[in-house]
């Protein structure tokens, strides 16, 4: 069979450099181009001395242009949000299947979009197109799709814990609280003061409360996926790890539930998912996912205060990016879901 050709917009960023690692252990694809307008020039294990001696070591950063792809199979656009919604237009009008990480095309609603993004969405007629990529939930859409939006990643760390929950009632669907915990890569790789050593180190600090943009997107795909509308408070902190997320959910549960109706459910929906871990009221922690495309979740129910408390952990860099955005691209071409992520 012969290999797929992919090319990578926004390879010389951390979401960019881990498609690369793992995209080089994948046997059925190849690595055509690597695009990084800020790092034109430059080689890729210049940037990254860990791609030495790799077949992609030697690559060279280029400037975009829409003809350097006309012969590949599928492109990753792995910006910061509202920058693919500037080459996502002309490379569908060209055929090309398209998997983009930021989140230009996760909300339907441009006006939603604009809200919390804090810029107008200028490709709104691809909005209806974009197939939201959360592999355990939209596996046959997604493998039909050319054009997939890639989850958040504090998203895809609270929508596997709560969608069945959701979709079988066992939770009230308001009232639902969300606080997760970040390592500092998950900013991306762009120069900012507040994510240098000095400031991230020996600190925890909340940000963009009641204002951050994955808000909608967690509310809008529990209600499309878990059949009910759905109110959550999200509260993001910064931690001083370089990666991982960690998230803990707090819920009110429909009457009496037990740990064993939560895990039947669970069971129900992600028996044939091979990246979901669950292991009840065991804790969750970031050091067992790191470096994988696994997400742990554990769970307890407390009858005293009747609430249930669900934990997650994932790498924000791999399920919650560059490793969910392979495991759709091998959805999308009809590979073996796990293929390069075990």
């Amino acid at each position: 069979m012969m290999k797929k050709n992919i090319s990578i917009i926004g390879a010389s960023g951390y979401s960019g450099a881990e498609l690369l690692k793992i995209l080089l252990g994948h046997p059925s694809v190849a690595v055509s181009k690597v695009f990084a307008n800020s790092s034109a020039g430059k080689r890729v294990d210049e940037l990254y001395p860990r791609f030495r001696k790799s077949a992609v070591g030697h690559f060279v950063y280029e400037e975009y242009a829409l003809e350097k792809v006309l012969h590949d199979d599928l492109i990753f656009i792995a910006l910061p949000s509202g920058d693919a919604m500037n080459f996502v237009p002309d490379l569908v009008k060209a055929g090309k299947k398209v998997i983009d990480l930021g989140g230009d095309f996760r909300l339907k609603d441009p006006l939603l979009y604009t809200k919390y993004y804090k810029h107008e969405h200028k490709a709104t007629d691809q909005l209806a197109q974009a197939i939201y990529g959360l592999p355990e939930w939209n596996k046959r859409e997604i493998s039909a799709a050319q054009l997939i939006a890639n989850p958040g990643c504090y998203v895809t760390s609270a929508l596997l814990p709560l969608v069945p929950l959701v979709k079988e009632e066992l939770i009230e669907p308001h009232g639902i609280t969300i606080s997760s915990l970040s390592g500092v890569s998950g900013a991306g790789r762009s120069s900012n003061v507040d994510l240098s050593f000095t400031e991230a180190n020996e600190t925890v600090k909340a940000y963009k409360v009641g204002t951050h943009q994955h808000t909608p997107e967690i509310e809008t795909v529990l209600h499309d996926f878990g059949g009910h509308k759905v109110t959550i408070t999200f509260v993001p902190h910064l931690i001083p790890i370089t990666r991982g997320i960690y998230s803990s959910i707090y819920c009110i549960p429909k009457g009496a539930i037990t740990s064993e109706q939560i895990e039947a459910a669970y069971r129900k929906y992600y028996s044939n998912a091979p990246f979901v871990r669950l292991i009840a009221d065991a804790v969750p922690e970031i050091k067992h996912v790191q470096y994988t495309n696994f997400i742990d979740i554990g769970w307890k129910v407390y009858e005293r205060n009747n609430q249930i408390i669900f934990h997650s952990a994932i790498d924000n860099l791999v399920k919650g990016a560059a490793g969910q955005a392979v495991q759709n691209m091998n959805l999308m071409f009809g590979f073996e879901e796990t293929t390069a992520l075990l």
